[in-house]
């Protein structure tokens, strides 16, 4: 028989071994133990007899496994399913639903291979057995103890200081959620009228969360953007505001394109459009809110956006913007830094894009003053205000505030002098008509006007600046037709007025020809009353917050008017910001829809009163990244702005 190759060495070296292994410390304590073992009883055993015997019962099994043990193949095991999911619904901590948000306990484990997935305000779904699904959104984060150690010591930091990776499976991951909404499937019935065949047709659906989950629920994103947008009561059609973000970053599907584009609901379904209900654009210097507010004006502008009038006819909407920095009317020209490809990328996703050709620059005109207008190619008109609207508004000649005594003698003294002169008279002749010594002794005689009180409303009258009124430019009243115009964009320019009291009276004078002519029986422009209205105003803070001036309250008093009554005369308002906390309140709790870009003033970030989990974020969020808070059209939400603008904009 042939033994193979033999070497006497081999030998040495297992009796070696052999005599290493009875030497061996768990032998010598063994052996040790038998004999400092104090005497038993015959025929009982020690614990150390024990010990030895089956010692050497291990060492006989083991000796007899290496000699006869075969040798077997190894093979790769793949699962017959994959993970599916983040992680699973935990009850360690408790599971509860309840009508108390703080009273709700909802954590998930999340799986070792997911944790660098998750983030704060990642949306999640849970299924039900029977199909429903828990849409909730990822409210904190958490390391836990797996095991009951003390990781606070200085053996354990050195050990991690020596190593380069972090032991993610030593540690629990647990996210708590917020749960936000229940999916479902709602079945209707329809029947063809031609046919006589009944259908059913599930639409998905929205409740609010009345159910607890089943403990060991699978947890996964929600990719879906169907699920997600019925999930947040998002409207599927409507005003494009952005596309919906989480952290800075977009929410992306599978679906092409995929992103998830945010809308405003803008038709008569589920009540008026909220335009009407007004909006504020809030946002810090270098914050992106003209850049924001262009895109938005624009997607208003469409060619196919048109609304019910209560005669039944449909109107494109008319739009009149405020513009103290000479920015909106860029909005006629293209942006060239828009290429083909990102063109066609917004027309698949229906975003209408490219300069407003029905753009007008209606340019105030005050004397000694010149507009350039070399910031963009829009038409431009000039207009004046004519002292014929003082007529009827009084408080344009109001050089400070008039008391009980005051107003009704302004009001008889202006009466007098148009029913004298008519509509052609003018602040000049107004003067001059005040300075009527014989007038003013009538007066007085009569006890209609006492001379004192002349005397304090001649003061005030030549208070006000006399290089507004009755310029060598049509007068903003025959110009209704350019001032609205269905589809149209209107843009005043005040930056190159001389002073705030005169940006504060062209304000005043033309805003409250738009207000009183929408909210009014028996208007002086069929146009304007007849056409739904947005007023746009850039810098709001500066024309909306509390001042002296007899023209800066009115201001405010014309702005809480239209927002109190303007909905249903299809008048909005648009206001943009960075200060909200200065705007009046009378106006500013009108307000609906909020849209709020980085802002760093505390103060301001608390008075656009958003909920505390999106208030955090308002100071770190990038340039065009923006909070949602529209009650009547979605959940609060973090939406991402266009990073072009769609028309003009800058130098």
């Amino acid at each position: 028989m042939d033994l193979g190759d033999f070497d006497p060495s081999d030998v040495d070296s297992e009796t070696e071994a052999d005599e290493e292994d009875m030497n061996s410390p768990e032998d010598e304590r063994i052996i040790n133990a038998a004999r400092e073992s104090p005497a038993s009883e015959p025929g009982q055993k020690t614990d150390a007899d024990i010990g030895m015997n089956t010692h050497i019962e291990k060492s006989q099994e083991e000796s007899t496994s290496n000699t006869e043990s075969p040798t077997f193949d190894s093979y790769d095991i793949t699962p017959v399913k994959q993970n599916v999911g983040l992680g699973t619904i935990a009850v360690s901590q408790g599971l509860r639903i309840a009508e108390d948000d703080d009273e709700t306990q909802l954590r998930a484990y999340v799986t070792a291979d997911n944790r660098d997935r998750i983030r704060i305000g990642t949306y999640l779904l849970v299924p039900y057995p029977d199909g429903e699904m828990l849409f909730c959104r990822i409210a904190a984060v958490e390391y836990a103890q797996e095991f009951h150690t003390d990781d606070a010591t200085e053996i354990h930091a050195r050990r991690a200081m020596r190593r380069d990776e972090f032991t993610e499976r030593d540690y629990k991951f647990v996210a708590t959620l917020r749960p936000l909404a229940i999916l479902f499937n709602e079945t209707t019935n329809t029947t063809d009228t031609h046919d006589d065949v009944s259908d059913n047709i599930a639409t998905l659906t929205r409740r609010m969360v009345d159910r607890v989950p089943k403990p060991g629920a699978i947890v996964r994103a929600a990719t879906d953007a169907k699920q997600i947008k019925t999930g947040l009561n998002i409207p599927r059609d409507g005003v494009f505001l952005g596309h919906l973000s989480v952290g800075g970053e977009r929410v992306e599907t599978a679906a092409s394109p995929p992103t998830i584009d945010y809308r405003l609901n803008d038709d008569y379904t589920s009540g008026d459009p909220l335009i009407f209900r007004h909006t504020l654009v809030a946002g810090g210097t270098g914050s992106g809110k003209t850049h924001a507010s262009k895109n938005v004006l624009r997607q208003l502008l469409a060619e196919d956006r048109t609304y019910e009038m209560d005669d039944g006819r449909s109107s494109r909407l008319a739009v009149v913007q405020f513009d103290p920095q000479d920015e909106y009317a860029q909005m006629h020209d293209d942006n060239p830094a828009l290429d083909s490809e990102t063109i066609r990328r917004y027309e698949r996703e229906e975003i209408s894009h490219g300069g407003h050709n029905d753009t007008i620059a209606l340019v105030p005109k005050e004397d000694g003053v010149t507009y350039s207008g070399d910031t963009h190619r829009a038409e431009q008109v000039r207009f004046t205000i004519p002292f014929s609207m003082v007529r009827t508004r009084p408080w344009l000649v109001a050089g400070s505030r008039l008391n009980e005594n005051q107003y009704p003698a302004l009001r008889h003294l202006l009466n007098r002098f148009f029913n004298e002169y008519g509509n052609s008279g003018t602040y000049a002749g107004f003067k001059t008509f005040l300075e009527n010594p014989a007038l003013r002794e009538e007066l007085d005689e009569s006890g209609r006007v006492h001379e004192a009180t002349f005397d304090a409303v001649k003061r005030r009258v030549w208070g006000v600046p006399d290089n507004i009124f009755d310029q060598s430019a049509r007068p903003i009243t025959e110009l209704d037709h350019q001032l609205v115009r269905p589809g149209g964009l209107s843009v005043i320019p005040t930056y190159h007025l001389s002073s705030t009291r005169v940006k504060e009276m062209v304000v005043l004078a033309v805003s409250s020809l738009l207000v009183d002519d929408k909210l009014s029986n028996n208007p002086y422009s069929d146009r304007i009353n007849e056409t739904p209205l947005l007023i746009g105003m850039d810098e709001a803070h500066n024309f909306l917050t509390d001042a002296d001036t007899v023209q800066a309250r009115k201001v405010i008093s014309k702005f809480t008017e239209a927002a109190k009554q303007g909905r249903k005369e299809r008048l909005g308002l648009f206001l943009i910001t960075q200060d909200p906390q200065d705007i009046a309140e009378s106006v500013f709790k009108q307000v609906n829809t909020k849209l709020i870009l980085n802002l760093g003033d505390e103060d301001a970030i608390n008075s656009v009163n958003i909920p505390a989990a999106l208030e955090n974020k308002v100071p770190y969020m990038k340039k065009g990244q923006q909070v949602i808070y529209s009650p009547d059209n979605s959940e609060p939400v973090e939406i991402q702005g266009l990073r072009h603008c769609l028309t003009r904009h800058g130098e």
